[in-house]
């Protein structure tokens, strides 16, 4: 990481010589020099600078989610996924053909699929069909989601891992409709610890008020490391596929270990939903190598938060939440300023990054990975 901190301190000194001159050469022709553009943003740009939220879920026909979008300058990507404590997901289908359909420029969805019938010979050729009408109707991506490796079970009663063969027809398919997998593979590395070594609250509550889904207390169940390994085979296997590794591909405990991943697999991003709190973890501790991370694999990080409104929810209450949670990671990854995260009991400052990395991750890695317009210079 030294290398990047002197090219990163390379790249500033030559800015500011190129600024100097410019000034320089203003004053020699006679012209008033103008004023130099910050390195960094502000909070006051918060709702200037147009930007992507690469990971949400819109449950519910209610337009708060887009409403909010639209007000702090977001578009938005919603991940429809096969998970019992959402709808259907044939309901959270027609809710994406709807609020789509309601801000064509704001909303954007992901397809999924559900692995009922797997292992029969009618379950590959259904779900082929499917994503290619959804991909018809407007789906962006595909996800795939932690089930594949955690729950579901074959005819024989084994565990489905993403690298199962019976997945490869429906894989095979994603890669010819060119949109990207999605992939969710496994949990947060605190899942495997016990409560009291957990890094941050909020794992410590689930996984203590969920303890079915502590796989600390499950030795029976694959571990970390298998799950781990079975992405990187499935991940291997496909380099023609555009690949997103969901919540930092399940390495958010160690940005080092997730720079090597994105180093073996050219053709993977991440997203960093639901796992700031463990990158502000690493960051409270060695800020200038979290800091580092981002500069380097600028054009590797999709933003995302995880925001989920579902039916019933109350649409002020959504919206005062995303909007808080927009602002707060606004303020950590492009300004210096410090706030206290509650989830890690921490004053934590700002990584300042330069606004062409903040461009990129908050819009411009969007744009090409999920392919939308041409993000702005």
């Amino acid at each position: 990481m030294a290398q990047h901190t002197s090219m990163d301190g390379r790249w500033r000194t030559g800015m500011a010589a190129l600024g100097l001159a410019l000034a320089l050469a203003a004053c020699g022709s006679g012209q008033a020099p103008q004023a130099a553009v910050p390195a960094t943003y502000a909070m006051d740009d918060f709702a200037t600078v147009r930007k992507f939220d690469a990971h949400v879920h819109a449950n519910t026909h209610d337009r708060a989610l887009v409403e909010q979008a639209a007000a702090d300058n977001f578009a938005v990507l919603s991940i429809n996924v096969d998970y019992p404590a959402f709808p259907p997901v044939p309901e959270q289908h027609a809710v994406a053909l709807d609020l789509a359909g309601a801000a064509s420029d704001r909303f954007h969805w992901a397809a999924t699929f559900t692995m009922a019938g797997y292992g029969s010979a009618e379950w590959a050729p259904r779900v082929e069909g499917e994503l290619e009408a959804a991909v018809a109707e407007g789906a962006r991506a595909v996800k795939l989601w932690k089930n594949i490796g955690m729950v579901e079970r074959d005819p024989a009663g084994n565990l489905v891992s993403i690298d199962d063969p019976g997945l490869a027809p429906v894989a095979g398919a994603i890669a010819r409709l060119g949109v990207p997998l999605i992939a969710h593979q496994g949990e947060p590395h605190n899942c495997w610890l016990p409560l009291e070594e957990m890094t941050t609250d909020n794992d410590r509550e689930y996984f203590s008020n969920h303890p079915e889904y502590h796989m600390y207390l499950q030795p029976d169940m694959p571990g970390y490391e298998d799950l781990m390994a079975a992405r990187d085979r499935f991940f291997a296997a496909h380099p023609e596929m555009s690949l997103v590794g969901a919540h930092m591909a399940s390495l958010e405990y160690d940005v080092g270990r997730l720079g090597e991943f994105l180093d073996r697999f050219p053709n993977a991003t991440v997203d960093l939903a639901a796992r700031m709190a463990q990158v502000q973890y690493q960051s409270v501790r060695d800020p200038e190598r979290v800091r580092q991370f981002f500069i380097r694999y600028a054009d590797r990080l999709l933003y995302g938060t995880d925001l989920t409104q579902q039916p019933g929810d109350d649409p002020a209450e959504f919206r005062r939440v995303a909007h808080e949670t927009w602002l707060s990671d606004w303020k950590y990854l492009a300004t210096a300023e410090t706030q206290h995260i509650a989830t890690i009991r921490a004053d934590v400052p700002g990584l300042a990054l330069p606004r062409e990395v903040v461009d990129r991750i908050y819009w411009g890695n969007a744009a090409r990975v999920f392919g939308l317009e041409a993000a702005a210079e």
